[in-house]
Parts: structure tokens; sequence; C-alpha cells
């Protein structure tokens, strides 16, 4: 099995894997970092999203080969040593969480909004979030804290 060198949360890993392991896998079984959740396997939920260079990205379905050995992939772990990400201090501020087994993938999705467009519309929000399932329905809230959070970033 090849050796592939990765760039996770400012940190440099090397994980000796098949070269189509889902980036999923190898965060949470390879790495320990069970932040990033499985939720459907198919992309289509969101639990698995984390940043690449910056943009969201599935990792259920994200073979870790695609990865560029200069490409910097961020967690929920990463986000925020102490916690105290602006969404992360909104989404406890705005008491989102229900279940929380989405969130993860929500804050992520969201941080690549507010990365890209520090400034989004109510429009712009749900139009980037409507992909990510919230099996609580929580909607509602998670639109409000990207927008209390963009006002913080």
């Amino acid at each position: 099995m090849p050796v592939f060198t990765l760039h996770i949360n400012n940190k440099e890993q090397q994980v000796n894997v098949a070269a189509d392991t889902p980036l999923l896998w190898v965060l949470r079984d390879h790495l320990g970092l069970v932040g990033t959740k499985f939720g459907c396997g198919i992309a289509e939920c969101g639990a698995c999203t984390v940043l690449l260079d910056g943009k969201a990205i599935r990792t259920c379905v994200y073979p870790v080969s695609k990865i560029k050995a200069t490409q910097k992939i961020t967690t929920i772990e990463g986000l925020s040593e102490n916690g105290n990400h602006p969404l992360q201090l909104a989404w406890d501020e705005v008491d989102v969480p229900q279940c929380g087994y989405c969130q993860a993938g929500q804050i992520m999705t969201a941080a690549a909004l507010l990365i890209n467009n520090p400034k989004p519309t109510d429009e712009e929000i749900l139009d980037t979030m409507h992909d990510n399932i919230c099996r609580c329905g929580a909607y509602h809230r998670i639109r409000e804290a990207v927008k209390l959070a963009s006002t913080k970033m």
C-alpha cells in the first residue's frame, strides 16, 4: 500500500492506506479525528464535510489519492484549538444542536462559505447550506448562527 502525506489541521501526517480509501476513514480510523461523521456514504447528507484548501468537500466519497501533498485539510478539530471560532461560538449562542450529529459538517460547510463570502445574505446562506441534512430540522437556527458568525469574523 502507498504512503500518503497529508497536511491536516496544520500538521503533517503520513498514512499507509489503499489509494481508494475515502478520506473519511483515513481521518477517523487511521488518525483518530472522529469529529467528522459518517452519515450516508454517498455524499448526500454533509455530515462528513471538511475543508480542502478552504473549500467544503464530502470525505465519504473523496479518495485519499486525490489529495495533493500541497493541499491543506481542516477538520472540525482544526477549526479552532479552543472551540472559539466565531461559528462555534455562534452555534452555542443560538443553541443550534439538538442531536448534534450533523453539526460538524454544518459548521465546516458554513466555514467554507464565510471564507469565500464573509458577509453572505440569507439567500446565499440557504443556497450553501441546503445540501446539509439536519435530522432534527434545526435549519432556522443554523441560518441564524451563520449570520451571527459573519458579524463576528
